[in-house]
């Protein structure tokens, strides 16, 4: 089967030093369903955009490479047959109800490197 990147969009992470159980619920039971579903392969949540670090050309600088008003707050891999069945798995995503999105493209190539 194929693997799709699923990147989640949303005006800042729900992930902050001040998030409580409560704040990241949603999100942990929509995980949960993924990985009883057998399609997630892995999946991350990013810091706040506070906490990033840009590179370009011309140096480093701290913030997000771009302003915007949505910006990536995490992905997941997932596991499916084809492109609809991982749309319509992506579609559950909870960052898409709270005002956000979610961006699916087919995995080209990667994963876990030996050590």
């Amino acid at each position: 089967m194929a693997h799709f990147a699923v990147l989640i969009y949303a005006d800042d992470s729900a992930h902050t030093p001040d998030a409580t159980s409560e704040d990241l619920r949603t999100s942990d039971r929509h995980a949960q369903a993924l990985d009883e579903s057998g399609s997630l392969r892995s999946a991350y949540a990013l810091t706040p955009r506070a906490m990033a670090t840009s590179i370009r050309a011309d140096g480093v600088s701290d913030g997000p490479f771009h302003e915007a008003q949505e910006i990536v707050v995490g992905f997941y891999i997932l596991e499916a047959p084809d492109l609809d069945a991982a749309l319509a798995i992506a579609r559950t995503t909870p960052a898409i109800r709270g005002g956000g999105g979610v961006e699916v493209r087919p995995v080209h190539s990667g994963g876990t490197v030996a050590r």
